[in-house]
């Protein structure tokens, strides 16, 4: 497998005729064969692959098409795609250096339950979280100190969603799996933001876990969830302003959830009736957005020439409000807009906090605003560390594995996808998820499992292979670290 890396490399570069287009390719390679996963689904490399995407997408587009964009005409793009790439790097070298010292833990012992919930719980517990986030969120901000971590387990929900699209494929009902996904993926498009990413990811994930190269629809659906994701993006950054216009002016919009789906139906039916070389330009703007490297790149052009680099200020801010809990520190401030640190360090006045928006300017820029090359990778890798150590050590020390799979999925996806997230909010929410969510599923992994115990036992007793039936499934004690994935 590791022949695989530079082999991604040198064939991107004879191809593509760039060292560089090679040198990325070699990157995301590394990312999948360094970090395997042995039980549940890919989500750390799936994770690292999405910052990939965010650095280097405008650079094979301009490469394919030659379309220029604003990154490519105002900056020094390559630049700032190297130092993008080193984010990533430094990523992947975390989380594996993570894994190597935790597979050097002594293995686990005892029994491990497949399966803590049954189908019908996890519907249950999904129409309930459903029926009752938005009441949740909207109460959250009366309880102050406590607000992020109650939206912290709002989260939750995504866990629980990533379990039914798991036990579908697994199961292969593909028209359930089908009519579950088209109901999140409308939820997710009628709200406000491009909701409809994340269940489009948890169904690629579980795909993922079960995946056999041998099988053409596997491949066939992976494809088409990657198209559909695509065509949802361009479709979205097109209509997106008109529609949230139209959403903030009416209330009948806001409230209403059929009037949102026919507002979009009409915005989509616009869309589709421009001409082609309105449509290109539909796309420029999915990669122009996709691609966050513009304000960052126009930041280090003027970093260290106009504006010195600020030795570690911003990462000492960060972790001087990361370790301020606002329930012990009531009058601590909110986060600053990012949109404040594009305009002094990027030089652009954009818009702000004034026009309810905040423009990203993402991590790996404000860290060659701290430190400079090559200190600003230093970071990156230190958060990897944190994040796969975690990750592993939850598999590690849950019993039950779908509650295992379940933290790990959200925790490792939220805390590492985004590319274009500051360390305040990244830490922030990375931090909250582990404490709040990972700590209540922690201890209702123990005392679902002491109370089922002799259960489990019984059952062990009787069979030697997991059978699902909600508390009564069990799995045999692993014999290594994590369990194997599931046979192919």
């Amino acid at each position: 497998m590791y022949r695989l890396v530079p082999f991604a490399g040198i064939a991107g570069w004879l191809i593509l005729g760039d060292w560089l287009a090679g040198l990325a390719l070699a990157i995301v390679a590394l990312g999948w064969v360094v970090l395997p996963s042995e039980e549940g689904p890919p989500v750390l490399s799936m994770a690292v692959t999405m910052q990939w995407v965010a650095v280097s997408i405008g650079f094979f587009y301009y490469i394919l098409t030659k379309r220029e964009l604003d990154a490519t005409l105002r900056t020094d793009y390559r630049w700032m795609v190297l130092l993008g790439l080193g984010c990533v790097l430094a990523t992947i070298l975390g989380l594996w250096f993570s894994r190597y010292v935790i597979g050097r833990l002594k293995p686990p012992t005892g029994l491990r339950p497949a399966h803590a919930l049954s189908f019908k719980t996890l519907l249950l517990i999904y129409v309930i979280g459903t029926a009752t986030i938005g009441v949740i969120q909207e109460l959250a901000f009366n309880y102050g100190g406590l607000a992020q971590g109650i939206i912290a387990l709002t989260y939750l929900r995504l866990g629980m969603v990533y379990l039914i699209f798991r036990r579908l494929v697994g199961r292969g009902e593909w028209y359930y799996l089908a009519g579950f996904l088209v109901i999140e993926v409308v939820m997710g498009i009628t709200g406000f933001y491009a909701g409809f990413r994340e269940p489009l990811m948890m169904a690629v994930l579980a795909y993922l876990e079960f995946f056999d190269r041998r099988k053409i629809r596997q491949w066939a659906a992976i494809a088409s969830l990657g198209l559909l994701m695509v065509v949802l993006g361009v479709i979205w950054i097109s209509v997106r302003n008109d529609y949230r216009s139209r959403y903030l002016a009416d209330d009948r919009f806001s409230g209403n959830r059929s009037a949102r789906i026919e507002l979009l139906r009409e915005s989509v039916a616009v869309w589709a009736g421009q001409s082609s070389a309105d449509m290109w330009n539909n796309v420029d703007r999915f990669v122009d957005r996709m691609w966050t490297v513009y304000y960052p790149g126009l930041a280090v052009d003027r970093v260290p020439s106009v504006i010195p680099h600020t030795g570690g200020a911003l990462m000492a801010d960060t972790l001087r409000f990361v370790f301020q809990p606002r329930l012990l520190f009531p009058d601590k401030p909110d986060v600053k807009s990012d949109s404040e640190m594009v305009r002094r360090y990027s030089g652009v006045m954009v818009a702000g906090e004034n026009e309810g928006t905040d423009i990203a300017f993402g991590y790996a820029a404000e860290s060659y605003i701290d430190y400079g090359v090559p200190l600003m990778f230093l970071p990156a890798f230190i958060w990897a560390v944190f994040i796969g150590s975690a990750y592993f050590l939850i598999f590690r020390e849950f019993k039950h594995r779908d509650l295992a799979v379940a933290m790990t999925t959200v925790i490792g996806w939220m805390s590492l996808y985004l590319f274009e997230r500051s360390w305040a909010k990244t830490i922030g929410l990375g931090g909250t998820l582990l404490i709040y969510a990972g700590g209540l599923f922690y201890i209702l992994d123990r005392l679902w499992f002491q109370k089922f115990k002799n259960l489990y036992e019984t059952r062990l007793d009787e069979s030697d292979e997991s059978v699902e039936a909600g508390p009564s499934a069990t799995a045999p004690p692993p014999r290594q670290l994590r369990p194997q994935p599931h046979s192919k």
